[in-house]
């Protein structure tokens, strides 16, 4: 186990930098110790929450990523047990040739499973498979009061409030859920072009309900009549029969890599609304009015941005925000009028991401609710942007929607209740097991999570 003397840490948006101590165990019974002792503390795996979820300003950081242990996966249950420390990147170059893949994937292979398990990930498969908790069996957790372990038939309470919950009720050091099988490595993906919002959400209410995985890329800067116009895919994995015979000799085959690497931070935000314009109106144009069955790769099809290493710093120095919603069926206006209002204030986003979410999970804190959801990455800095996302979170919550709190970085506590109705419920179950309050974040503190039972912390008590 290593003690880091103090680190500047920052989520992947780069906009609230924090201190803490930052200690790295190699076992879990270290994790189990820590989390034993006095606070404040918390987890931290890969930093890729992209606001203040994975801080602890002050306190004691546990980086995670040391406990990374995978076992071979169950042939007959399609069951595996994995470290919480233990990325997603590793874990596919593991099970994808053994012909498994994960049961759900977020946009970047570089999260851990503890923190996958802790945000309650969600992919674009929701709408069919719901969220990684949905999967999982059990997890153990070193809470503050002892290691325990939980699952949805076993403590389901701790185990719905720690799915989602954002680290508060725990540190999660292993898990086991149910793989899916594949026969290759290769996705069948169609390809569309909408010319607007209202023929984008036609066409996803046709097409996902006979594909496992359904996403649109959304032109965040068209007006008008091309308000929301958007590039729709969909996929399945392929199957044997749907490889050419130069792939079938090794139809699990899979190698990802990183093509380039932005290497330095630009003195000011290289994505504006210039060059996003310029990009937006590339991007759609590149794609097929109409393609069906192209194969492409898994790194292709769900993380295309893990190719470009660092690709958070082109937002330059002052960083960036995700701004992610999710409203009701119903309420596909709300969609329009953020687009509107951001497009308004001059707040394009590089990447603007439609899908549609299934049935809500049981997590206290989960964040995804049958409906709509939007994600913009939109760079800080812009006049007047405070406001207009504040205006928005109204418009959001007054419509029975949410923003995901592993996004972000700035939403104002008092409208928090409003989103999550069930804080309460989740906060009762944080108090049986961690009843002193060692666990806290940033964001815990931003968004006052743990209630006035958060005491006083003296910072030099744990060192």
């Amino acid at each position: 186990m290593t003690l880091d003397n103090g680190q500047l840490l920052m989520g992947w948006g780069r906009a609230a930098p924090s201190a803490a101590w930052v200690v790295t165990p190699d076992k879990t019974e270290d994790v189990n110790s820590l989390v034993s002792g006095p606070g404040p503390l918390l987890a931290r795996g890969l930093g890729r929450s992209y606001g203040d979820a994975a801080q602890c300003a002050g306190g004691t950081v546990i980086d995670c990523t040391a406990i990374d242990g995978i076992d071979e996966p169950d042939r007959l249950t399609s069951r595996i047990r994995v470290q919480g420390g233990c990325s997603l990147d590793t874990l596919m170059r593991q099970i994808v040739p053994r012909g498994f893949f994960v049961p759900v994937t977020p946009g970047t292979r570089y999260v851990t499973v503890g923190g996958a398990i802790a945000s309650d990930v969600h992919g674009k498969n929701h709408h069919r498979d719901g969220t990684i908790s949905a999967h999982a069996e059990r997890i153990a957790l070193a809470t503050p009061t002892g290691p325990v372990e939980c699952g949805p038939d076993a403590d389901p309470e701790l185990y719905w409030a720690t799915a989602g919950g954002m680290g508060l009720t725990g540190v999660i050091t292993d898990a086991t859920f149910r793989l899916l099988p594949i026969e290759t490595s290769k996705m069948l993906v169609d390809t569309e072009r909408a010319v607007d919002l209202d023929s984008c959400m036609a066409r996803m209410a046709e097409t996902d309900i006979g594909h496992r995985y359904s996403v649109a890329w959304v032109d965040s800067l068209g007006k008008g009549r091309h308000l929301g116009r958007s590039v729709i895919t969909v996929g399945d994995h392929a199957t044997a029969g749907d490889l050419p015979a130069k792939m079938a000799g090794d139809p699990l085959r899979f190698g990802p890599r990183q093509l380039l690497a932005v290497p330095l931070t630009p003195p000011v935000s290289l994505l504006n609304p210039v060059t996003l314009a310029a990009f937006n109106e590339a991007w759609y144009r590149r794609a097929p009015k109409r393609r069906t069955g192209e194969l492409q790769s898994i790194g292709a099809f769900f993380h295309p941005l893990d190719g470009v290493g660092n690709w958070n710093v082109l937002y330059g120095p002052r960083g960036f925000t995700q701004y992610q919603f999710v409203v009701p069926f119903g309420s596909e206006d709300v969609v329009r009028r953020v687009l509107e209002k951001l497009c308004a204030a001059r707040a394009a986003s590089f990447l603007a991401v439609l899908k549609r979410f299934g049935a809500a999970g049981a997590g206290h804190l989960s964040f995804p609710s049958e409906g709509w959801t939007l994600a913009l990455d939109i760079p800080l800095g812009i006049k007047g942007l405070a406001a207009v996302l504040d205006e928005l979170d109204e418009i959001v919550a007054n419509n029975g929607g949410r923003v995901y709190l592993s996004k972000d970085g700035r939403v104002r506590p008092e409208i928090l209740h409003a989103m999550y109705p069930r804080l309460g419920e989740w906060n009762e179950v944080r108090h049986r097991v961690d009843p002193n309050g060692v666990l806290v974040s940033d964001l815990s503190r931003r968004l006052r999570l743990t209630g006035p039972r958060l005491r006083e912390w003296n910072h030099g008590s744990h060192r």
